[in-house]
């Protein structure tokens, strides 16, 4: 599902071909037991659907795009929520024509490379709910 290299408190992460992107990051998080840190990269990707939170109704509005992109950026964090790696991605993938679309990345499968690097804080970081955005955010 993925190689890496280990760097001090970092991993630098390669996802195999064809992967749903999130899914293999949980998974990695979930064996080196990671509750909190940081993840960065780049790739290439066939699917990607992104999510949108409407602030007026706080509901999540899902749209995917079947076609092939380059991840021009993907970052975000590691923390976890019911005792489980939650992983909170943005990512901004440029099409055939050069433009740019991006968002919160609810999945992509990947179609080329998924290069990551992973930053390991050794501690955890959980999620609770708050009513007045309608997102889960860090409990600090």
């Amino acid at each position: 599902m993925y190689k890496y290299r280990t760097f001090g408190d970092r991993y630098v992460v390669s996802i195999d071909n064809h992967r749903e992107i999130a899914a293999a990051l949980a998974a990695f998080c979930t064996e080196k037991g990671i509750r909190a840190g940081a993840v960065h990269g780049i790739g290439a990707i066939c699917e990607a659907t992104f999510r949108f939170l409407d602030p007026a109704t706080k509901k999540y509005v899902d749209k995917t795009f079947s076609e092939q992109m380059e991840i021009t950026n993907l970052t975000g964090n590691i923390s976890e929520k019911e005792g489980k790696v939650y992983l909170h991605l943005h990512v901004t993938a440029s099409r055939r024509d050069y433009s740019c679309i991006g968002g919160h990345l609810l999945s992509a499968v990947l179609n080329g490379a998924c290069e990551l690097v992973v930053e390991d804080f050794h501690g955890s970081i959980g999620r609770r709910f708050d009513p007045e955005t309608g997102l889960y955010l860090y409990d600090l």
